[in-house]
């Protein structure tokens, strides 16, 4: 989808005609229009205002209604999980920051795992904590 598609798109589903966005945009309406049919090349700071009224930054305007499927892989069994949204992403990014400030005591419980095996499989074994 084009970004005057976009700018179409998010318009009408605000309920918003041509002339108060022009109107929104201190712009004429035929020179709105003309955004819309993708007569005009669109300008950074006219597609930041746009974005602006929309309520949105640039980055969301241009992206809207694009389709994003992010992979996070797992090396050690090759497998992985597919994610379609940037919540989901900012879930698992959020989930991956947590493990990593908990490492070392995720470090430490799991040699108090191994340690506690070693002893079950051999009583006799001196295990140092």
């Amino acid at each position: 989808m084009k970004v005057h598609e976009k700018i179409r798109l998010i318009r009408e589903s605000k309920a918003w005609s041509q002339e108060e966005m022009a109107e929104k945009l201190a712009m004429s309406v035929s020179g709105y229009s003309k955004i819309e049919r993708g007569e005009t090349k669109g300008y950074i700071p006219k597609l930041e205002q746009i974005a602006e009224v929309f309520d949105m930054d640039l980055m969301e305007l241009l992206s809207f209604g694009e389709r994003h499927l992010y992979l996070i892989s797992d090396n050690n069994n090759h497998s992985g999980t597919i994610i379609n949204s940037s919540t989901e992403l900012a879930f698992e990014n959020q989930k991956l920051h947590l493990i990593i400030s908990h490492r070392d005591e995720i470090i430490d419980h799991l040699k108090q795992e191994i340690a506690y095996l070693k002893v079950m499989l051999d009583p006799h074994t001196r295990v140092e904590t």
